[in-house]
């Protein structure tokens, strides 16, 4: 199968279990590739060759991790999806074993995953304000590790919050989804000390 193809039936499996759970938003089923495919695959370019253990806060319906694993077919990535909803968590195993993708689901919240484990990138999308998303993410990262993170328009203000608790390197890159959105890269993380 093309990616196309998995892509479509990804799309196609999403929609039947949509109608039963809320996997997307019901007014965002009838743009689901503009809305939530195509959004997630704009963070493909932003991956580094090094990027091979990737894991996702707040997975929910999938995105961004399902496209991008999808689209790494043939590449060592391995994604690791946290998702506490059950409903949910069951979908993207479905999704994971019918398209025989190197996922595994984690059913829990970030908080109680083992931060022993890090990872080459973090990905979320709607997930938390920035503050609270930097302090989960950091301690999954690896020292080179980076975020690829979806915000809105009131992510200069979240930018704001947050540096007032972390260091951090940020490029901004303009969605090509969303022309109020912004994907914020973001490298050498680390908490400021408390005086």
């Amino acid at each position: 199968m093309s990616q196309r193809d998995d892509l479509e039936a990804f799309a196609a499996l999403l929609r039947k279990w949509n109608a039963v759970q809320n996997l997307v938003s019901r007014e965002t089923v009838d743009t689901l590739w503009p809305r939530h495919i195509e959004d997630s695959l704009q963070l493909l370019p932003l991956l580094r060759p090094e990027d091979r253990d990737i894991i996702d806060l707040g997975s929910g319906g999938g995105f961004p991790a399902i496209p991008l694993a999808i689209a790494s077919r043939g590449t060592e990535r391995r994604f690791t999806l946290v998702e506490p909803i059950a409903k949910k968590a069951a979908f993207l195993r479905t999704v994971a074993r019918e398209l025989r993708l190197p996922v595994i689901v984690e059913v829990c919240r970030a908080e109680q995953i083992d931060s022993r484990e890090t990872f080459d990138l973090v990905t979320s999308r709607a997930l938390a304000a920035l503050p609270d998303l930097l302090a989960l993410a950091a301690r999954f990262l690896r020292p080179n590790g980076h975020l690829l993170l979806h915000k809105g328009q009131t992510y200069r203000e979240e930018v704001s919050r947050a540096a007032a608790h972390f260091d951090f390197d940020m490029l901004v890159h303009p969605s090509e989804t969303d022309s109020s959105g912004v994907i914020l890269e973001i490298s050498h993380l680390r908490a400021k000390s408390v005086a």
